[in-house]
């Protein structure tokens, strides 16, 4: 490349070309930006003329944003989360791989002719997911701490842990899988032939090694690593340097991810996703996670550009009946067999359909597989091709999956019995303590909230003896809140059953935290529990809810009621003097006791008289003198509370000098502006 810089050259052409073409998708053609990444990596790809990027440096890069995106979910993920989710994820990866894998590999066969070997890679490169596509479209989705989020995620460990299997495999099986495939080279028919001498006991050896090493692995990481990098991190976070820290978090993601892949022989993502999780009982994990998003998402976009760079559009043309039957698969086949195997597995229709919808693609680990398997002689470009441009295409379709989930699950539950009676099964978590009393769910206030905002609302309204259902898919969330005495519920308010558990029939009202198009869907299953409860929309934002006209909602902005909180508590303490600082500042100066204006540093006394309507500083509703204000950083403030007006306070007697000077020269008069 030009004056030598292929690293920088790559950088500079794939993030400008993901700006543009993210904006354009996202603006312009209404879809998610990752859309706009994969179409920026094409326009810079090999097979596009023009603007030309390393795909190899892309590559490299892209894994980076594996690493420190499953280094995030682990802290998010502890392993007692992990074992909670392994009845239901262990089999169903196993047999949703084995399913997809048999679907692929009869299809290769029995319509496009190739061997059985070549067509069993094939079969397995569809059944394995994206950690980078799945990681976002729950996060995007705020499903990424729900139930139905940790299914996923557990999901995807075991399909981690699966290909990491395969990979070791392939190479002792390449001989005996397709020795005689047309386009083996010399060198690999004989090392082929060696693979296929090796004798059945040889072969168990290669798998135990395999097996050892991820538990000799997940042994050393839960030994050590629980303590130790917990410690490392509070040690370097007492230093108080942020550049340290978040070197810090680098340093561990990163550094785990590649020892694990260079000594035991695990995958990236596997590594980081442990370091992650073990890391989680840290106090600073949340501050590590903060840190980390910002290098999370950029490097999660080369990821998409460099899938991009690896599509060669000509198959579209050459081959697309073959493209659609790659699609079918992964889209359908693959959705089929994780829904139906979540609905076998008793658990609810709507966990269900988010795995489905999140398992419906495949990426990176697919690119892998078959990327070994071409060395090896078990594939040609053309099925690198065909697996590039499903998984193209796959990634663009899987916001669609989730967008039509719900209809299917109405479309279900309207036509079959069965879907029915799996749409009221609860999930986990989905019950309300057995300590809650009836006189808490007759008239209650039921909240709908997610993050650490809707938290903190909730424990504001708790403290003000608000009788109060919090509806949360955080289950994080849901434990702290429960702890404190709350009644929690976790559960996606979007569907019916986790209202009607919530006991929406009999509550007084309902405060709803989303201003995105999944608050219109709860608000619809609302209405359908309960048609005239009052509904509360709060939110820094109007959204969605811009366009909505409906009796019963108001909207209430968190912003304003937050800037009245605020304008309050600063007021009170200045009126009453017990905060230290620059004395209150009125707009226009002030006559003083001789009638002249005060111009002492903008110190401006006032005058004896008070405003009529006032009150004695005394009685005033100031903060003690030991307490300062309460002013919510995050804009989480009381209703009640933010309605409240202004109250000037009138000082004491000008003749009181006294008086005024245990005040800390209070100004007699606070004038409004």
């Amino acid at each position: 490349m030009e004056h030598g810089l292929p690293l920088i050259s790559t950088l500079v052409i794939a993030f400008s070309l993901a700006l543009v073409f993210g904006f354009i998708a996202e603006r312009f053609l209404k879809s998610p930006a990752l859309v706009g990444y994969l179409l920026a990596g094409i326009a810079c790809g090999q097979y596009t003329p023009g603007v030309f990027a390393d795909p190899a440096l892309a590559h490299q890069l892209s894994e980076i944003g594996v690493m420190l995106l499953m280094f995030g979910v682990g802290l998010h993920f502890s392993v007692k989360d992990l074992m909670s989710v392994k009845g239901i994820a262990l089999p169903g990866a196993v047999l949703q791989m084995s399913i997809a894998s048999i679907l692929g590999m009869f299809v290769a066969h029995l319509f496009w002719d190739w061997s059985w070997g070549q067509a069993l890679v094939f079969g397995m490169s569809l059944s394995c997911a994206s950690t980078v596509v799945l990681l976002k479209a729950l996060d995007v989705r705020g499903l990424l701490t729900s139930s139905d989020g940790r299914i996923a995620v557990g999901w995807l460990v075991v399909e981690d842990i699966a290909t990491v299997l395969i990979l070791v495999l392939l190479p002792p099986l390449a001989g005996i899988l397709a020795p005689e495939a047309p386009g083996v080279s010399d060198a690999v028919a004989t090392a082929g032939a060696a693979a296929a001498s090796l004798s059945g006991e040889a072969l168990l050896v290669e798998i135990g090694r395999t097996i050892v090493n991820v538990v000799a692995f997940v042994a050393v990481m839960m030994l050590v690593g629980r303590k130790a990098l917990p410690w490392l991190m509070a040690q370097v976070a007492r230093t108080g340097s942020r550049e340290l820290f978040t070197l810090f978090v680098l340093a561990a993601a990163l550094g785990v991810a590649y020892g694990a892949a260079e000594i035991f022989k695990v995958s990236f993502a596997l590594g980081a996703f442990f370091a992650g999780m073990v890391m989680r009982e840290s106090a600073f994990a949340h501050r590590a996670a903060t840190e980390s998003l910002p290098l999370q998402d950029a490097f999660a976009v080369l990821f998409f550009v460099g899938c991009g760079m690896l599509f060669d559009w000509h198959i579209l043309f050459e081959s697309p009946l073959e493209i659609l039957a790659v699609l079918f698969i992964v889209l359908f086949g693959k959705a089929a067999a994780a829904f139906g195997l979540v609905v076998l597995l008793r658990y609810p229709l709507g966990t269900a359909l988010t795995v489905s919808a999140a398992l419906s693609q495949i990426g990176e680990f697919s690119f892998i597989l078959v990327a070994q398997a071409m060395s090896l002689g078990l594939a040609d470009q053309n099925t690198m091709n065909l697996i590039v441009g499903g998984a193209i295409i796959s990634i663009a379709l899987n916001p669609v999956m989730f967008a039509v989930a719900p209809r299917v699950g109405k479309y279900l539950t309207h036509r079959f019995s069965w879907a029915k009676a799996a749409a009221l099964r609860d999930a986990p978590f989905e019950v309300l303590p057995e300590e809650v009393t009836t006189e808490r769910l007759s008239g209650q206030t039921v909240l709908v909230a997610d993050g650490p905002l809707g938290e903190r609302f909730a424990h504001r309204l708790f403290e003000k003896g608000v009788e109060l259902v919090v509806v949360t898919k955080d289950v994080d969330a849901a434990g702290r809140l429960s702890e404190a005495g709350l009644s929690v519920l976790q559960g996606d308010a979007s569907e019916v059953r986790v209202l009607v558990l919530a006991h929406v029939a009999t509550a007084g009202r309902v405060l709803l935290m989303d201003a995105t198009p999944r608050g219109i869907r709860v608000l619809d299953s609302i209405r359908s529990v309960k048609a005239d409860i009052p509904v509360t929309v709060v939110s820094d934002t109007e959204g969605v809810w811009a366009d909505v006209k409906t009796e019963n909602v108001r909207f209430l902005s968190i912003e304003e009621a937050a800037a009245e909180r605020m304008t309050d508590a600063v007021l009170e303490a200045r009126a009453s003097g017990e905060e230290p600082g620059v004395p209150f500042v009125t707009s226009k100066p002030v006559a003083t006791e001789e009638g002249e204006e005060a111009k002492n540093d903008g110190e401006k006394p006032a005058s004896s008289e008070a405003p009529a309507g006032t009150e004695d500083s005394k009685g005033s509703e100031s903060p003690a003198a030991d307490e300062s204000p309460r002013v919510p950083a995050t804009g989480a403030v009381d209703p009640a509370e933010s309605s409240k007006s202004v109250k000037p306070v009138k000082s004491s007697d000008e003749k009181d000098e006294t008086a005024r000077k245990e005040a800390k020269t209070e100004p007699k008069e606070l004038k409004e502006p």
